[in-house]
């Protein structure tokens, strides 16, 4: 029985995969870059953020990356690759050149490369934060270290894997109102494509400016700035 259920298509599972895929998993994503863009401001910005979510109860913590993202995500990567191997390949040369053939094409293969990035990607942060329970190995330093690795390439993995979920998600909006209803209209489904195509260049724009903030500032840089901040809270309270 369970073995036909993986062989047949099924409306319920592909209308779970498509939501999952905007919420929570789109959503966070964009939440995501926005916090990571703090990079830019400043290491000491970038820490202050980390921290925050660091001050939650740990079982909370725990509980909302668990139920709220991991399964949720890990659902729709599994299910995604279900139906990446049940696709059969077009051979008709003529419809290759409608955009929904190229840009589904492009879907499932943006959503093969972000399997293989997350898969390193929580593994390198959220686990390792639990199995060393120290979370300076997702603060400022540590990551600006790792995206240095290998003379480099983890910085391009990411770019490219940024690069790939930018556009699965920006694409996949688009895919995902017209299933679930909400864009009926040939004219409204022009309309999201549009948005779609500018929430695109806006997230990989976030993306890599927060992949830009790692470097731009010097190894240590976090320190020094929290030293001041500490001077000057000490001279404030003399003053005082």
């Amino acid at each position: 029985m369970a073995t036909m259920a993986l062989t047949k298509e099924s409306y319920f599972w592909h209308k779970l995969h498509s939501l999952t895929g905007v919420i929570p998993a789109g959503l966070y994503m964009v939440q995501h870059l926005t916090l990571n863009s703090f990079s830019l401001a400043s290491p000491a910005t970038f820490n202050r953020v980390i921290g925050f979510f660091e001050q939650w109860p740990k079982h909370l913590l725990l509980g909302v990356e668990i139920f709220g993202l991991i399964l949720p995500i890990f659902f729709h990567a599994i299910y995604g690759l279900f139906i990446v191997n049940r696709g059969l390949p077009n051979m008709n040369p003529a419809y290759a050149k409608w955009r929904e053939h190229r840009y589904y094409t492009l879907q499932r293969w943006s959503g093969m490369i972000i399997f293989l990035f997350l898969i390193y990607h929580v593994l390198s942060t959220t686990v390792h934060k639990y199995v060393v329970n120290s979370a300076t190995v997702v603060e400022y330093a540590a990551m600006q270290q790792k995206l240095q690795m290998f003379g480099g390439l983890v910085f391009v993995f990411y770019a490219i894997g940024i690069l790939a979920a930018t556009f699965h998600l920006a694409f996949g909006i688009w895919s995902f109102c017209i299933r679930w209803g909400i864009t009926i209209s040939e004219k409204s489904q022009a309309r999201m494509w549009k948005f779609s195509i500018g929430a695109f260049f806006v997230l990989v724009a976030l993306g890599w400016g927060a992949l830009a903030g790692f470097l731009i500032h010097k190894p240590g840089a976090e320190s020094h700035a929290e030293n001041e901040i500490q001077v000057s809270r000490v001279v404030s309270n003399v003053r005082a």
